[in-house]
C-alpha cells in the first residue's frame, strides 16, 4: 500500500475550530502541509468549544450554507478534509442544513477541480447493531435519530456528486481525548464517584482515541486506493461504558457507584432538557434524540477494511488514551482530582 507524503500539499479543512478538526490541523501542519481553514464569517451558536488556529495555518472566510467564499477558499487545494457540521441542534432542521446542505454546497463546488475528498461522517449514519455482531461498511444503513439521518443524507450527497469517485468517507464512532466537551461529561461523573446507566444492562460501544482518528484520516488521504471506499476507524475491541467508567474512575484513584435511570424518566429528563436548550437558546448533549441513541445496547463497527486497505490500527489502548485525556482534563481545569 502507497502512502503519499502531505509535505508542501496544500489542503483544506472545514471544522478546523471544532474537537477533531483542530488536532487534525495540528498534526497536518507537522506533517508539512499548506493548511487552510475554512471559518464562517459569524461562528454559528452552540455548546461546542471552539479553537483558533494554530500559527501556521491560514485562515480563509467561507459559508458552506451560501456558498459565499467557498470556491475561493478551494483554489489551488490538493485535498479536502470536510469535518464541519451539527451534533447538537435546537431544531431538526437545523441537522439537514449543517450536514446535507453544507456538503452539497461543499461537493459542488469541488466538481470542476480534481481535489480529493475526505468526508467525516459518524457511525450515527450506519446505526446500532441489532445483535451485537460489529457492523461492516455494507451494512444496510438504519439510522435512529435526526443527527444520524442528517450524517446519512450527508454521505449520500458525497456518492451522487461529480467528486465520488476522489472521496473517502470515514465513520468514526465515539471519539475522545483532549479538548472533548462531550464524553468529558462522563469523565466528569466518574470524578464525582457516581455514574448513572440508563434501564438495566450493559451498553457497549467502539471507540477510538482522536490522536488515532487523526492518524487515519491522514492515512486515508495520502492512499489513492481509498478513493471511492467507505471506512470505520476504531480500536479493535469495542468496551462498555461501565468498564470505560470505572477505568477513568481508578486512573484517578477514585471509586465509582453505579446507578440505574428507569428508561421513562430518561426521556422525561430529555424532554425538560430540550425544553431548556429551547428556552436558552442553545443545544445541549442531553435531548430526547440522545437518549434514544444511549440507550440502545451495541453501537458497534468492524474495522477489518481499513486495517486490510489502509494498514490502519488504533495504536492507543484505553487504558492510555484515558489517561492522557484526563491529564489533560486537569491541566487544564476542567476536572480536579
Amino acid at each position: 500500500m502507497d502512502s503519499v507524503s502531505l509535505r508542501g500539499v496544500t489542503v483544506l479543512v472545514t471544522g478546523a475550530s471544532g474537537f477533531i478538526g483542530s488536532h487534525l490541523v495540528e498534526r497536518l501542519l507537522s506533517e508539512g502541509a499548506a493548511v487552510r481553514c475554512l471559518l464562517r464569517p459569524v461562528s454559528p451558536r452552540g455548546g461546542a468549544v471552539r479553537y483558533l488556529p494554530p500559527q501556521g495555518a491560514s485562515p480563509v472566510l467561507g459559508d458552506l450554507l451560501t456558498g459565499a467564499g467557498v470556491e475561493e477558499a478551494l483554489a489551488g487545494v490538493a485535498i479536502v478534509f470536510h469535518l464541519a457540521g451539527v451534533t447538537k441542534a435546537l431544531r431538526d432542521a437545523d441537522y439537514y442544513s449543517g450536514n446535507v446542505k453544507a456538503t452539497e454546497t461543499l461537493v459542488r463546488a469541488m466538481s470542476a477541480g480534481g481535489a480529493r475528498l475526505i468526508h467525516v461522517s459518524s457511525l450515527a449514519a450506519m446505526g446500532p447493531s441489532p445483535d451485537g455482531a460489529p457492523l461492516r461498511e455494507d451494512a444496510v444503513p438504519h439510522p435512529l435519530t435526526h443527527y444520524g439521518k442528517s450524517k446519512l443524507e450527508g454521505e449520500q450527497a458525497v456518492r451522487g456528486s461529480a467528486v465520488a469517485g476522489r472521496a473517502t468517507v470515514i465513520r468514526p464512532p465515539v471519539v475522545y481525548g483532549p479538548r472533548d466537551s462531550d464524553v468529558y461529561r462522563v469523565f466528569k461523573a466518574a470524578a464525582s464517584g457516581a455514574m448513572v446507566r440508563i434501564g438495566r444492562g450493559e451498553r457497549y460501544f467502539s471507540f477510538i482515541y482522536v490522536a488515532d482518528l487523526v492518524d487515519g484520516l491522514i492515512l486515508a488521504a495520502g492512499m489513492a486506493q481509498a478513493a471511492g471506499r467507505d471506512y470505520f476507524l476504531a480500536n479493535r475491541e469495542p468496551v462498555g461504558w461501565t468498564e470505560f467508567s470505572v477505568t477513568a474512575a481508578a486512573t484517578m484513584t477514585k471509586s465509582l457507584r453505579i446507578f440505574s435511570l428507569p428508561v421513562w424518566a430518561a426521556y422525561l429528563a430529555g424532554s425538560a432538557a430540550d425544553l431548556l436548550a429551547r428556552l436558552k437558546g442553545k443545544p445541549g448533549i442531553l435531548s430526547r434524540d440522545k437518549i434514544l441513541d444511549v440507550r440502545q445496547r451495541y453501537w458497534v463497527c468492524d474495522g477489518a477494511r481499513a486495517a486490510a486497505e489502509l494498514g490502519f490500527e488504533a495504536q492507543t489502548s484505553l487504558r492510555e488514551g484515558i489517561a492522557a485525556t484526563l491529564e489533560w482534563y486537569r491541566q487544564e481545569q476542567w476536572l480536579s482530582y
